[in-house]
């Protein structure tokens, strides 16, 4: 999902693009759909999910056995493409949706914009992200940790000490130096609010962005805009060496780094700033290919798809079974102590918390 210099840029920019190239693949017929299809017409399915999604390498493959074609439609960061989702709730502009995290999750449901599905491969998964949706109205699909991300080499080639803390964020010397993601639009940017709720309590939150905004903090509207454009280490121009991302984006600058690849990260993530995001898939409530899409979800929470989460989308895999690869167990070890704000809290106070934030750092 994330990474360096501008040949990391070009690399990524390639293989989404191939892979998407890939997922537009060919029909089901009526035998496969159910009841969904007219007699002898293909399944054709749309994936809506956020911009920086990357579709598995399997997905041809799915399509081979199937005969069920997969598009991919991008819109948006998450929370813009959940924002669209509940909109369209009945009325949907794709058949499966991929990207609606735990600080999405209980108003999704509310708004009764998924189709219920019980998947065979439940299993497998982890059950403490199964028991997150006891309706199964949608299915967990990977976990990834929002923290602070740093560009190393800019703070140690200006002898400056790098944050370690949120708190050290605020700090008069790192002025001008952070860039957010604004959590009306953006998961990541929610995750990253709800950190601060975690860290300084519903009381304290407020008077911590105060101090932010006051250090000349930048707020774009998508991860892509925040790590892509405005991160020294994100490939393009950027002029901002602290960043919210991922604590599983430091091996992306390994693994997307042209030969002689860098022994270790060129970034770091700063462990006492993450806050432990879980992504769903669900199928879309009014779709008119219901058991295809149900097919594709099965696919994507199945070992073949989850096994290629960690060097696609830079995540965790939902799924128990499936190995690691080696850059990941190395650079990528799963936060031990990740902040947390419960379910219940994030349903009763999201919206409230938002408003405060846009009122606070945007004015």
């Amino acid at each position: 999902m994330h990474c360096t210099p501008q040949s990391f840029l070009r690399s990524l920019g390639g293989i989404r693009a191939t892979v998407a190239a890939v997922a537009a693949v060919v029909c089901l017929s009526v035998v496969a759909c159910g009841d969904d299809s007219p007699a002898g017409a293909p399944a054709t399915l749309t994936l809506l999910a956020y911009d920086s999604y990357v579709a598995p390498p399997s997905l041809a493959a799915f399509t081979e056995e199937t005969g069920i074609e997969v598009q991919v439609a991008k819109a948006g960061d998450s929370g813009t493409l959940v924002n669209k989702a509940i909109l369209t709730a009945g009325n949907p502009e794709g058949d499966l949706l991929w990207g609606l995290d735990n600080t999405l999750l209980s108003r999704a449901i509310a708004e009764d914009v998924f189709e219920p599905y019980e998947s065979p491969e439940l299993s497998a998964l982890d059950p403490a992200l199964v028991e997150l949706v006891p309706g199964h109205e949608v299915t967990p699909v990977d976990t990834g940790d929002v923290c602070i991300n740093i560009d190393i080499e800019w703070f140690a080639s200006r002898d400056i000490t790098p944050p370690a803390t949120l708190d050290d964020l605020a700090d008069p010397e790192l002025q001008g130096l952070t860039i957010v993601q604004n959590p009306a639009t953006s998961s990541p940017g929610l995750a990253s609010l709800l950190a601060t709720v975690a860290r300084f309590g519903a009381d304290g939150f407020e008077s911590y962005w105060s101090m932010l905004r006051d250090n000349d903090v930048l707020v774009v509207d998508s991860w892509d805009a925040a790590y892509y454009d405005e991160f020294t280490a994100g490939g393009g121009d950027g002029d901002r060496p602290i960043v919210v991302s991922y604590a599983s984006s430091p091996p992306a600058t390994i693994v997307f780094a042209e030969e002689p690849k860098p022994d270790s990260p060129t970034t770091a993530s700063l462990d006492a700033t993450c806050f432990r995001q879980v992504e769903f898939a669900g199928v879309l409530r009014g779709s008119d290919e219901v058991e295809a899409a149900r097919q594709l979800l099965d696919f994507l929470v199945g070992p073949d798809a989850q096994s290629e989460l960690p060097l696609t989308n830079f995540v965790y895999p939902a799924r128990r079974d499936v190995e690691l690869p080696e850059v990941f167990e190395q650079f990528a070890e799963q936060v031990e102590n990740p902040l947390t704000v419960p379910p219940a809290d994030i349903a009763d106070h999201r919206d409230e918390w938002v408003e405060t934030w846009t009122r606070t750092v945007l004015g």
